[in-house]
């Protein structure tokens, strides 16, 4: 297939465009910055512009949408007119282009209003009651991508729960950053339990959902690891591959869910451009259990993830490489 892949110069965007690639489809890359996919073909421009959109889907029979501003603060405008607006754009030209199949990349954060989740699937999207500009957005961008379904033109929307692995500035990157300064805290004492998805896993199951198409269009499918851990020891573990150490000190959860509050307001209000050491959102997903029913997502897609989470941390050590980072 000639397929396109928007957003690849982030971790997830990368893999999955390197796995198509693999697989022997004809790829076509689309972000503001190269991808720089070995045996991709790499378009530069943005989602928020039309003209660049519609050159990008030319001549696509498929198309992964990963592009999204992914930020735990910000202005809401900017989120709107990344993970909406450019949502819409896309959808547009895709089905102007004669696109057959498109998989929207999306969150499950879009249907946690901040509860605790254990063993559910995919809860509809709810613009309304997901906590974040991010959450807010891609709920809103996730409702537009599975009304514009059709049997000419097939929408599934695809949610990796909590994506990291070498390389990853998201997660890992500020784990250890953090630890490393002795400012990363057990909320709750690391006890609530999460699942993860590893990085190969998640896009492995994105490029499931565009072959099985026929099977999941229309839905929206949760994709992880499946194997729920307590978030204690996850940061541990990733800490450990690292070489920090892991965070020991403890604040209560709803303390820091109310400093977030707090500090996204600070952020917000001195236009700050880097990431606050806490936020409500950050401090919920470190607080509240979240871990998904797969059976569901297995069958329709066909898949099993092929990485386990002690061999993801093992992958992730050889990245390190058994380096110690250096606590400023």
């Amino acid at each position: 297939m000639r397929i396109l892949v928007t957003g690849a110069s982030g971790l997830l965007g990368r893999e999955v465009a390197r796995l198509l690639v693999r697989q022997g489809h004809a790829v076509t890359t689309f972000q503001r910055r190269a991808a720089g996919v070995d045996g991709a073909t790499d378009l530069s421009g943005s989602i928020t512009d039309d003209d660049a959109v519609r050159r990008a889907v030319a001549g696509a029979e498929g198309v992964i949408h990963l592009a999204a501003k992914v930020s735990f603060t910000g202005h809401a405008a900017d989120f709107d007119d990344v993970n909406i607006e450019g949502t819409r754009r896309l959808l547009r030209a895709a089905r102007g282009a004669g696109v057959r199949d498109l998989v929207f990349v999306s969150s499950p954060s879009v249907a946690n209003s901040g509860a605790a989740i254990a063993g559910l699937g995919a809860e509809p999207a709810d613009p309304a009651r997901a906590h974040g500009d991010y959450s807010r957005t891609k709920a809103a961008a996730e409702l537009l991508a599975l009304a514009a379904d059709s049997p000419e033109f097939r929408v599934a929307a695809v949610r990796p729960h909590v994506v990291w692995g070498p390389g990853d500035t998201q997660l890992v990157e500020r784990v250890l950053e953090r630890a490393a300064r002795g400012r990363l805290p057990l909320l709750d004492a690391g006890a609530a339990l999460i699942d993860t998805t590893y990085v190969e896993n998640a896009a492995s199951a994105i490029v499931a959902g565009l072959h099985r198409m026929e099977h999941v269009h229309g839905r929206a499918l949760v994709v992880s690891n499946g194997e729920p851990r307590p978030v204690g020891e996850l940061l541990a573990g990733i800490c450990a591959a690292g070489g920090v150490p892991a965070p020991s000190w403890r604040v209560p959860g709803r303390l820091a869910r109310a400093a977030g509050s707090v500090v996204e307001k600070v952020w917000i209000r001195a236009a700050r451009e880097d990431e606050p050491p806490m936020t409500r959102f950050l401090a919920e997903q470190l607080s509240t259990a979240h871990w998904f029913d797969q059976r569901e997502t297995r069958e329709l897609l066909d898949w099993t993830p092929a990485v386990s989470l002690d061999e993801g941390l093992a992958k992730l050590a050889q990245h390190y490489g058994g380096r110690t980072l250096r606590t400023p």
